[in-house]
């Protein structure tokens, strides 16, 4: 193996999307890409928002062949020796790096008492959870989150009955407005969800959940959707520093100039604080900006952030994030659909977050994403008026 090899340890989304954008940007050296998982890369969103359609790849042994990039499945990295530039494999192996670029992911929280329930994150996870949704079945869902409801609106749709036990006193309240929230637990309840909202889980068991309020639910099986935990332990044995996640430079850098973290890993900067992302787009956004930093490249990273969910017909896109607001604007996107704008006290748009049915609410997000990218202040009441085109606020600013 070349020392001049660039090293990817995890072959997520992200770190398979970098190990792309490498050779994307011009680098004909060594690529070497770790995963810990038997397979080959594959996407994970499919896995709670389709999953009757079978896992969808990233990458297959053809396109790692045609763009030359090693890749290692079925291993995991245990050591980074900073001083030798070198990893240590689970194997036994050791492999020397130019660059090394963490991209370790994350993993599902279980809180003391749940340990028992089976968690969803990995494609042997749903693959387990997808055989029980079938009717006859009964799934109890511990968290109402975005994955956690992606998976119950799977489940009834397939005809099998869902609880859902959510600890807040209302669904995704980490992300989305309560107004938009209250659309989505409307349409679960009708599509028959039984929902405990306000209620904490003791324990939790693969079949059984007691509640905080001492009563106890029974299914065929007990799903943990209650957020996910940033793998950094190799990174935290190496003295590389971390606060909810690798610390990182607007370049994706570490506090070790020769490593790099991005993805659900790594906490960035984003507009004078820093955050961590749990996001498909994020976790290509930052691939790419990563590759470009690893060859040389100083561009701060400053997309912003942006989600989306589907749960039965509906489709929630948010982009930016939840800050302390001074006012918040709706607009009507028709046949019911409307985005709730957030801006801040001197009227920047900070986040915007949509429903609807389809597409409906996709055009506009994606205006919002661009004006939060400009940071700067716009009129509340164009927001609010559906004859306003957004495009025009944007061309406002130019």
């Amino acid at each position: 193996m070349s020392t001049s090899a660039i090293v990817i340890a995890g072959a997520g989304e992200c770190g398979t999307r970098a190990a792309f954008a490498l050779r994307e940007h011009g680098y004909q050296g060594a690529v070497i890409l770790i995963g810990e998982e038997p397979h080959f890369p594959y996407e994970r969103p499919p896995l709670s928002k389709s999953p009757g359609a079978g896992p969808k790849t990233v990458a297959d042994r053809e396109k790692f062949q045609a763009a030359g990039i090693e890749f290692l499945s079925g291993v995991c990295v245990r050591t980074i020796d900073r001083a030798a530039r070198e990893i240590g494999l689970g194997d036994g192996r050791t492999i020397p790096y130019h660059k090394l670029l963490l991209a370790t992911g994350a993993a599902p929280k279980l809180f003391p008492g749940m340990e028992g329930a089976r968690t969803f994150r990995a494609l042997g996870d749903a693959q387990a959870v997808h055989g029980q949704l079938a009717p006859g079945r009964h799934l109890v869902v511990v968290g109402g989150g975005f994955i956690g409801l992606e998976l119950a609106a799977a489940a009834r749709i397939a005809g099998a009955d869902v609880t859902v036990v959510e600890a807040a006193d209302r669904l995704m309240p980490r992300i989305v407005p309560a107004e938009i929230a209250a659309i989505a637990e409307a349409e679960h309840r009708d599509k028959g969800v039984s929902l405990f909202l306000g209620t904490g889980v003791v324990s939790a068991t693969e079949r059984q959940v007691t509640l905080s309020d001492g009563r106890m639910v029974e299914g065929d099986l007990v799903v943990a959707g209650v957020g996910v935990a940033p793998n950094t332990a190799l990174a935290e044995a190496a003295g590389l520093a971390v606060d909810n996640g690798i610390v990182v430079d607007g370049c994706f850098a570490t506090s070790d100039p020769d490593i790099f973290a991005a993805g659900d890993c790594c906490s960035f900067p984003y507009r004078g604080r820093n955050v961590r992302l749990e996001s498909w787009r994020a976790a290509r956004d930052q691939a790419d900006h990563a590759a470009a930093a690893i060859l040389g490249a100083e561009e701060l990273y400053a997309a912003v952030p942006w989600f989306w969910s589907d749960q039965y017909g509906l489709t929630l896109q948010v982009a930016g994030l939840p800050a302390p607001v001074a006012r918040t604007t709706r607009r009507a996107c028709g046949n019911g659909a409307f985005i709730l704008f957030e801006q801040d006290a001197d009227g920047v748009l900070v986040a915007a977050s949509g429903i609807g049915t389809g597409n409906a609410v996709a055009k506009d997000i994606r205006l919002a994403e661009m004006l939060i990218g400009k940071g700067v202040p716009v009129e509340a009441d164009a927001l609010a008026d559906p004859a306003v085109n957004l495009k025009k606020l944007l061309r406002g600013q130019e």
